[in-house]
């Protein structure tokens, strides 16, 4: 396992994060378990998750994800060998439940750190995140950013944010602040309200796979310049980039066997883009998941890649593709299918 510094930070993340977004629902607190402790005997030292989490978001699970976690690092006593990483939720009708304030107010992210930390059965929380942003604008799946002269007033108050996260980074709360599902005009505006004396957003958690390299678009250099890393989420896009939802097959308790509605990656175009990277993958004797997941490794501006799973096999998968260096030859290929078929999902 290779390692990054979380940017500006002289802490050291695999660069193979573990996803637990499935802990609670897809996967039971045993299942769970036995990931993280998979996961830590084989270099992953970094985990994420979120108050929302499980996914999809009910009032019955909410939060029984942190608690599983919890519950693993009351058992093994291995806080400290694990980098965490978790999220405030952000305004949207499936979030409701979680409180009634959603801006990302003072009172919000006190009430959202200070459950997590119960729930999490820690002290601290390494790298703290916004969800998605409080603004209307595009997350989730929306490619682009539309304009509605009609949309819901919302005054802009990144320092007010900043300044409310600085408090529990004082606290000893929370170590370092990051966002996620944002856009490069919302990065480049926290990083202008932070100046010198209010904590830095030093990564940014967005989507990023074979089928989606829209970060690449502005993201990328802010990274580049500005000392921010990318935490990819969706690397293996919903799973599609695995392969297994080829010529029409739709493995039983699969995600989309199970929550059909998330099908952004599934549309005809990605399905075309699929086939041809899994004639590379074959081509080279790679497995899809593994050709899929080393492109994202080594781009030059990730920190860490957010893989998520239902099985340990996926996971033992997953995590070996942190040993896998892809040719140049394959490199090329994958460049000439993206140009063929240019960022098909959002």
């Amino acid at each position: 396992m290779e390692y990054n510094f979380l940017p500006g930070t002289d802490v050291k993340v695999s660069k193979i994060c573990l996803g637990t977004m499935t802990f609670g629902e897809q996967n039971t607190e045993a299942e769970g378990h036995e990931q993280m402790d998979y996961a830590l005997a084989n270099g992953v030292n970094f985990f994420d998750t979120a108050e929302l989490y499980p996914v999809p978001p009910r009032p019955e699970t909410q939060g029984e994800t942190d608690r599983i976690i919890g519950s693993w690092f009351q058992k093994t006593g291995h806080r400290d060998k694990v980098i965490l990483a978790s999220k405030i939720v952000g305004p949207a009708p499936f979030a409701q439940h979680i409180r009634s304030d959603m801006r990302f107010s003072k009172a919000s992210i006190d009430d959202a750190i200070h459950k997590g930390l119960k729930r999490l059965q820690t002290d601290y929380i390494d790298l703290y995140q916004l969800h998605w942003p409080e603004r209307p604008t595009n997350f989730f799946g929306k490619r682009g950013y539309d304009y509605d002269p009609d949309e819901p007033i919302w005054e802009e108050n990144f320092q007010t944010v900043l300044e409310a996260l600085k408090a529990h980074v004082e606290a000893g709360n929370i170590r370092y602040i990051g966002l996620s599902n944002e856009s490069t005009w919302g990065v480049m505006k926290f990083l202008q309200a932070a100046g010198e004396t209010l904590p830095k957003m030093i990564t940014v958690q967005n989507p990023y796979s074979l089928l989606n390299r829209l970060f690449e678009v502005g993201s990328a250099e802010i990274c580049h310049r500005d000392t921010m890393g990318l935490l990819a989420y969706s690397p293996l896009g919903f799973g599609t980039l695995t392969g297994k939802y080829l010529h029409g097959r739709l493995p039983e308790k699969s995600r989309l066997k199970l929550f059909p509605h998330y099908d952004r990656y599934s549309n005809g175009e990605a399905t075309a883009a699929i086939k041809s990277y899994a004639a590379l993958a074959q081509e080279h004797g790679l497995s899809l998941t593994h050709l899929s997941l080393a492109f994202v490794n080594d781009r030059p501006f990730m920190t860490s890649n957010i893989i998520g799973a239902t099985t340990l096999a996926q996971l033992k998968e997953n995590i070996a593709s942190a040993e896998v260096t892809l040719s140049e030859e394959v490199l090329n290929g994958i460049e000439a299918i993206h140009k063929k078929y240019p960022n098909p999902a959002p």
